[in-house]
């Protein structure tokens, strides 16, 4: 059922346009200045029919997202985050080895420079690297 334009506007009216004139803004769709003189004309708004001209030139949704197909049902439910087991793997250890390495780095220039003292590196990098090879062992959790 269509709303009245004569309808009065409640304050979370006015809040939810303010929100979508900021988005549209964000977008590049209007510009600072025009979103400031929006912002006062949606603040004294008094009927939905004006909230509804201060966007009228304006989407309703944003128009980058593809439809989803008819055949396809749609899900409230977010899709599972999956960036490719073996590139996500491939990052872990190298973020891994990146670590080490800079503290191995660290504690070879300290041993060099004031005598070698106990590899607390490994501290650093040992369990991280057990956790790591056991995942890769055992494979993702699905």
């Amino acid at each position: 059922m269509a709303q009245n334009p004569d309808m009065r506007a409640s304050d979370t009216d006015r809040d939810r346009v303010a929100e979508s004139l900021r988005e549209h803004c964000a977008v590049g769709r209007i510009t600072v200045d025009e979103l400031h003189e929006r912002l006062e004309d949606v603040y004294s708004a008094r009927t939905l029919g004006r909230l509804e001209e201060i966007t009228a030139d304006l989407p309703e949704e944003d128009l980058y997202q593809l439809p989803v197909p008819a055949a396809q049902a749609k899900s409230t439910e977010p899709a599972p985050v999956r960036a490719g087991g073996a590139s996500v793997e491939r990052a872990a250890w190298a973020g891994l080895a990146a670590v080490g390495g800079i503290t191995f780095t660290i504690w070879l220039i300290i041993g060099i420079t004031a005598g070698f003292t106990f590899p607390w590196w490994l501290w650093v990098v040992g369990p991280w690297a057990a956790v790591l090879l056991i995942r890769t062992i055992m494979g993702p959790r699905d």
